[in-house]
């Protein structure tokens, strides 16, 4: 993918979704709608740098711009035909498209732009998708698919036990994980433990717990597109509400999703081989706090393997 240079001469529309891999991933509607409906254009998506793999695979963009959340945009004034504003629907978001100066702008209703109200109560696929297409970019918040990589996966066929997430609000217990991890592996399957960098004790902790080799603690060695073909040659994703479920629902591998302060039915899997557990009336007030939710503390070791065995995986 190229990153943004000089004009090529076909209008260019701004996307704005400067967020982690999950919040892409539910976009990928939306981005898919504008592609459809703009196949002249030049689509330049303004997101974190180290997501390009993953935005390639969805084939609806041309150009990265990489930014750092809601940083100063660089590009000149008046350059794009349009800018649309997949990030949110505050003024901060609002702000960064307005200072490009775009011919439009695309987004919610809000003072100086045009569109409709913003919805409170609706899952993110469909609140991204329903935002362009009454902008004239219909969309389907169905279409979520990903290209699998142009790579092999390092572990065809195996569980994927995800062990990371962004925030401790999200982090099922250890011990927890690495019991669902020996049930699994005591059913003659390869299971292998992920995360990212930060989540290489972790993940060694729940191979210990789930008597796995050192050799299937995957966590902080896999770039992000070997980590995309893992997810989609893998026979189950076991994760907390991360972008590895999101890449499992994108790649429609069968996934058991253990959610805590966000809501399965706006951030949850789309119908298919997936399950969502929580306890919802146990939510607690804020996603961004270090210690685990309670709704997803409620969650048992038991409830994910009656999961697991409802996907009929073997």
């Amino acid at each position: 993918m190229d990153r943004l240079a000089e004009p090529d001469g076909r209008p260019e529309l701004l996307v704005l979704r400067a967020l982690g891999l999950g919040d892409l991933l539910v976009a990928v509607p939306a981005l898919r709608g504008i592609r459809r409906a703009r196949p002249d254009a030049r689509v330049v998506l303004a997101t974190s740098a180290w997501l390009e793999p993953v935005v390639e695979l969805a084939d609806a963009v041309d150009v990265l711009l990489p930014t750092v959340e809601l940083a100063p945009l660089d590009l000149a004034p008046g350059r794009v035909e349009a800018a649309v504003d997949l990030h949110g629907h505050g003024p901060r978001s609002r702000a960064v498209c307005e200072a490009v100066r775009p011919q439009r702008l695309v987004g919610w209703r809000a003072p100086g732009w045009e569109g409709p109200e913003h919805p409170e109560d609706v899952h993110e696929r469909e609140r991204w998708a329903s935002l362009v297409t009454a902008h004239g970019m219909p969309a389907d918040p169905l279409d979520l698919a990903l290209r699998p990589p142009d790579l092999p996966s390092p572990h065809p066929g195996a569980v994927v036990v995800h062990v990371g997430a962004a925030f401790g609000s999200r982090e099922w217990p250890v011990a927890r994980f690495g019991a669902v991890a020996a049930a699994l592996r005591a059913r003659d399957l390869e299971v292998v433990v992920t995360g990212g960098a930060r989540d290489v004790e972790r993940a060694r902790r729940v191979a210990e717990v789930g008597g796995l080799p050192a050799a299937a603690v995957l966590a902080g060695r896999l770039p992000l597109l070997d980590f995309a073909a893992l997810v989609a040659g893998a026979r189950l994703v076991v994760t907390a509400d991360t972008g590895a479920g999101h890449l499992a629902s994108a790649y429609a591998r069968p996934s058991v999703v253990v959610f805590g302060p966000a809501p399965p039915e706006h951030w949850g899997p789309p119908p298919g081989p997936h399950v969502a557990l929580t306890h919802a009336a146990l939510r607690g007030s804020s996603p961004f706090t270090d210690q685990p939710d309670p709704a997803l503390l409620a969650v048992t070791v038991a409830e994910v393997l009656a999961a697991v065995d409802s996907l009929q995986i073997v």
